[in-house]
């Protein structure tokens, strides 16, 4: 195992830019998530880390080791990509081994190491089949088993979960978390789900276009956004944002729409301002706003409702059953305690 250290590391593909300065400390045996929209460069760092690709700036160093100029096969990491990459001639066995087969490792060694893996992941029974006799868990277990038999320093794992159904992948995820507790691995996991980064990550590294928004255990940036781009990423259902103005300690959107703000805003500056709320922070409350119901979704432990007051539209998450229908009114009050408010020109997060 060993510390992955990333410094000021910069990518580009002819002019295009990908990575701008990335700089990311990670602890050995820590796991940590790589998060953000699809082309924010999540996956080019990893394969940068990998040595898939090369730095055009920066520095990589892996324990003590500088690894820039280190081949891929040198660097003591195993990947487990999105697509399995499982050689389909080859036995469910011959894929664990073929890592270790390249090394001319002693045969009794690589049995012995197979089937511990094997055994971790409940594959002993499937030793001798194909891929093509597999499903798509038992494919993904076959993928990171190869990868636990080279016992690497570092785990990669490039959104391996991608490729299974809903069911599966929150299966999977468990899975994923368990085998890192018990193996203590040093592991960075790239993947654009932010419930995958939520339940699986020691630390979230949350990017986009090439930079770094903010890094932080999962329930800091829940509960503490340096800016309005984490705080809309980080959550399900996403924060709700109204613009508007911030005066005497509420917040008011347009004629009708008046929120309260919560003591810790008191001596927050007076003005512009965005008001960021959780849907799973509204309550029906008699002294809330008069909100009109537009959709109603239920799934059963909780129910989540869009409601419309003025030109102003939000989600509200109850996490109950709630006897109301579209077109019906309701009154609806945040936890003013929960509120977050941002700068409405740099999005920034007043503290």
């Amino acid at each position: 195992m060993a510390s992955v250290t990333i410094r000021d590391v910069h990518k580009k593909f002819g002019e295009t830019h990908i990575l701008r300065g990335v700089s990311v400390d990670i602890a050995d045996g820590e796991f940590v998530i790589l998060v953000g929209p699809s082309g924010c460069g999540k996956s080019t760092l990893l394969r940068t880390i990998a040595g898939l690709e090369k730095a055009t700036a920066g520095e990589i160093q892996i324990g003590t080791r500088v690894v820039n100029d280190v081949s891929p096969k040198d660097r003591d990491i195993a990947m487990v990509f999105q697509s399995y990459a499982l050689y389909p001639h080859m036995s469910i066995y011959e894929n664990m081994a073929f890592a270790l087969s390249l090394r001319s490792a002693p045969k009794e060694e690589i049995r012995q190491r197979v089937e511990k893996a094997a055994q971790i992941l409940g594959l002993m029974p499937l030793l001798d089949r194909y891929p093509r006799q597999l499903s798509g868990g038992q494919r993904q277990r076959v993928a990171m088993g190869r990868a636990i038999v080279r016992d690497p320093q570092v785990f990669l794992f490039d959104e391996p979960l991608s490729n299974l159904d809903a069911k599966l992948r929150v299966a999977m995820r468990a899975e994923i978390k368990e085998l890192q507790q018990r193996l203590k691995t040093t592991t960075v996991y790239v993947t654009h789900d932010q419930i995958e980064a939520m339940t699986m990550a020691d630390k979230i590294v949350v990017m986009r276009d090439g930079v770094i928004e903010q890094i932080g255990a999962p329930l800091d940036l829940y509960d503490r956004p340096d800016n309005q781009f984490v705080a809309g990423f980080i959550g399900s259902p996403s924060m709700n944002f109204l613009e508007g103005q911030f005066e005497n300690g509420a917040f008011r959107a347009g004629d009708r729409l008046v929120l309260p703000a919560g003591r810790r805003w008191q001596a927050a500056p007076q003005g512009e301002a965005v008001y960021g709320v959780r849907p799973e922070h509204f309550r029906i409350d008699d002294a809330g706003v008069e909100a009109d119901v537009v959709v109603v979704e239920p799934t059963g432990s909780e129910t989540e409702v869009l409601v419309r007051v003025g030109g102003a539209e939000f989600n509200c998450l109850f996490r109950s059953r709630v006897a109301v229908r579209p077109g019906e009114k309701i009154r609806v009050l945040p936890d003013a305690d929960q509120v977050h408010l941002f700068d409405r020109t740099t999005g920034r997060r007043i503290s």
